[in-house]
């Protein structure tokens, strides 16, 4: 049975929880700075432009370009100097991938064996690079999956791309390739298939080749 991990039960996994509390904790808009995650309208949300101005006499305003986590929309939002912003409750907790489950991508607890079950909507392009084991952490918002962080980088096989040319280390030209999963990264053409690569996670892009097929 699926079930989402209960955070009110967490203190005895404390060694791998990472807390910042909830509550009614506020910010000054002086504390607002790009990458900061913020409540709005009870949802969280993570500010990716900053901008600060003063018009004369006036009080200093705050522009921000925020992005809200759940749905991903972004939106623009000013604060006066006097506003008072929500601190976000959120946790982060260490998982390893099990299985797959229809559309669902199935994490169990480090520590408990708990599952989660997370979709596209939470994954996005980052289900292309979950290989079987890989340990996860999972970012929470008042018990909701929001966020899943993989590791820096993960090595895969290439299942399909055009043969590589003998003798030509070129990393500056590259090809299209495919993983078994469908996904499509270019690679330099010294590469074949069954070659295992190193992709950077954080980019989608590919880093270097691990060993020849």
């Amino acid at each position: 049975m699926l079930f989402f991990f209960n955070l009110r039960n967490s203190s005895k996994n404390s060694k791998y929880v990472k807390f910042i509390k909830k509550g009614t904790a506020m910010y000054n808009a002086s504390d607002l700075r790009k990458g900061l995650k913020i409540e709005i309208d009870g949802d969280p949300c993570m500010i990716t432009h900053f901008e600060f101005s003063k018009p004369g006499k006036g009080q200093a305003l705050y522009r921000c370009k925020i992005k809200n986590l759940i749905s991903q929309n972004s939106f623009d939002k000013t604060f006066r100097s006097v506003e008072k912003v929500h601190k976000c409750s959120l946790m982060t907790k260490d998982f390893i991938f099990s299985y797959i489950d229809g559309d669902n991508y199935i994490f169990s607890d480090n520590e408990t064996y708990e599952e989660v079950a997370l979709n596209d909507n939470i994954l996005g392009k980052n289900k292309f690079f979950i290989i079987d084991d890989m340990q996860v952490q999972i970012l929470f918002h008042n018990e909701r999956p929001i966020e899943i962080n993989l590791p820096n980088f993960v090595e895969v096989l290439i299942f399909e791309t055009e043969p590589g040319a003998r003798g030509d280390t070129a990393t500056n030209v590259t090809k299209p390739a495919k993983l078994e999963n469908g996904y499509e990264i270019n690679v330099p053409l010294f590469i074949n298939e069954q070659d295992l690569i190193r992709i950077d996670t954080r980019t989608g892009m590919y880093a270097d080749r691990v060993s020849k097929g």
